[in-house]
């Protein structure tokens, strides 16, 4: 399938005379492929920044970025950028003075606390009266851009859409230009669309209960262990002053990487990149230092109660998407939970009939830093999360134990080539996998050497790997029942 697929040629070194990769001398690292199929072009920025990033006292500050995305520029969005500017500065003064009336905790004047707030609600309003809203997203769609989105992930945050190839340089300037000159317009409205998130996916949804109690139980000092849309009163209290910190702290050309695929000339690229973005002015990177999570020493239990349909979480620490046994935990989640396939599905969902689902991911919540492989099962009427959970043990001891035979691990195998195969069909899917290999491996290429990773994992390597890491001592189980 790899051999039959154009978008691959028929190995490495003919993909690699399709893609010219340069830095500028800011940092910021480019990789461009040329498809010249149809008059479309793709772009993927990722920021190699996430909610392991988000501060002490301000978790969910990197996924507020993904809500200010698309919010403009001085030129775009605003019906008076002058008048503006200086509406949103008297925001951010009323927000301050809001905010340390509250801070007085139960020394704060009640009577003054309402006033301060009425003149921040009224502040925002005014404010709210310059905007012109969606009119950044209106001059993609007129020029006609497609997918624009952005995604806060715990290692990373991504920004995408599509344009047809005459329209390519507005994308270099738009892009360019709210990086360069920043505008938190609408931040606290945003903010409280937020909270509301958070309400709905989190504190209403049992799922999203479990998962992040789960998370919390299962890393102690890591920031895996808090949630990316952030705690409620972070939220509640982070202000645009704290996002200008993070953003200049974090959101330097030498943390960005810009993947464009699609109908486009190299040498084009490269001379609007060094237009656009040579304009950002070169920073130095953050010395930051993530809280390394110590190792565990036994089982780690928890149990949530609410009326909905129960579910069993079951995670093992692994290491990171650096160690030289990433490829083998990709083939153990397809030989256990890939699918129909998977054993997972065959015995528990189809045979025994234990489970409506259940399946795996090999690196959740990241993959950047040590985490954790995460399996699933929610039960069938009138089974239990405890005969789920026993279920599970059962076929983890048995990959442990017997040897996978050699046409599961074909069968694997071409199914985990066929799925990046599928991934990389579309410009915007290629796009984002460059991206996303360069900035976690500082190599592209990786994104070929994992399919050669994937083919050298044998048997032996199934097991030794399974014997190694699923075991009770690393282990957080959760419950969800009624």
């Amino acid at each position: 399938m790899v051999l039959a697929w154009p978008g691959f040629g028929q190995d490495l070194k003919a993909f690699e005379k399709t893609v010219t990769e340069f830095t500028l001398a800011n940092g910021l690292h480019f990789l461009v492929a040329e498809r010249h199929d149809a008059p479309v072009v793709s772009f993927a920025t990722q920021v190699d920044v996430g909610a392991v990033d988000d501060p002490k006292g301000a978790t969910g500050m990197a996924h507020m970025f993904e809500h200010m995305a698309f919010k403009g520029t001085a030129q775009i969005g605003t019906k008076n950028w002058a008048g503006e500017k200086k509406a949103m500065e008297a925001v951010e003064i009323a927000f301050r003075g809001l905010v340390e009336e509250r801070a007085k905790g139960t020394r704060a004047d009640q009577k003054r606390l309402g006033e301060l707030e009425k003149a921040f609600k009224a502040a925002v309003e005014k404010a709210q009266e310059l905007v012109e809203t969606d009119e950044y997203s209106r001059v993609i769609e007129q020029s006609g851009g497609v997918g624009l989105n952005a995604g806060t992930w715990p290692d990373k945050t991504v920004y995408f859409y599509s344009l047809p190839s005459n329209r390519a340089e507005l994308w270099f300037y738009l892009e360019s230009e709210r990086f360069l000159r920043p505008v938190f317009r609408q931040f606290y409205k945003e903010r409280d669309v937020v909270r509301e998130e958070r309400r709905m996916r989190t504190e209403s949804n049992p799922i999203g209960k479990l998962v992040e109690a789960f998370l919390t139980a299962a890393f102690n000092a890591h920031p895996y262990g808090q949630p990316p849309v952030g705690w409620p009163t972070d939220v509640e209290n982070f202000s645009v002053t704290d996002a200008e910190e993070f953003y200049r702290k974090y959101y330097v050309p030498a943390k960005m990487t810009i993947a464009i695929v699609g109908d486009v000339d190299a040498k084009q690229v490269r001379r609007m990149a060094e237009t656009y973005f040579g304009r950002l002015p070169k920073r130095p990177l953050p010395t930051t230092m993530v809280t390394a999570e110590p190792p565990q020493e036994g089982e780690r239990r928890l149990e949530i109660e609410t009326q909905a349909q129960p579910c069993v979480l079951v995670g093992y620490k692994k290491p990171s998407q650096q160690d030289p046994d990433r490829a083998v935990f990709d083939v153990i989640q397809s030989v256990l939970s890939g699918g129909r396939t998977g054993w997972f599905y065959k015995e528990m969902v189809r045979d025994k009939q234990l489970a409506l689902d259940s399946g795996g991911f090999p690196n959740f919540p990241g993959e950047k830093y040590p985490g954790l492989f995460l399996f699933y099962a929610f039960p069938n009427s009138g089974k239990t999360v405890a005969e789920n959970e026993a279920a599970m043990y059962g076929l983890i001891e048995k990959i442990q134990t017997e040897k996978v035979d050699d046409e599961t691990l074909q069968m694997v195998k071409t199914k985990n080539r066929a799925a990046l195969i599928q991934k990389l069909e579309s410009n915007a899917g290629l796009a984002q996998e460059l991206a996303g290999y360069h900035a976690g491996f500082g190599n592209w290429r990786q994104l070929f050497y994992e399919l050669d990773e994937i083919n050298k994992v044998t048997a032996d390597d199934v097991q030794r790997v399974a014997k190694k890491y699923f075991t009770k001592t690393t282990r957080t189980v959760a419950y969800l029942v009624a």
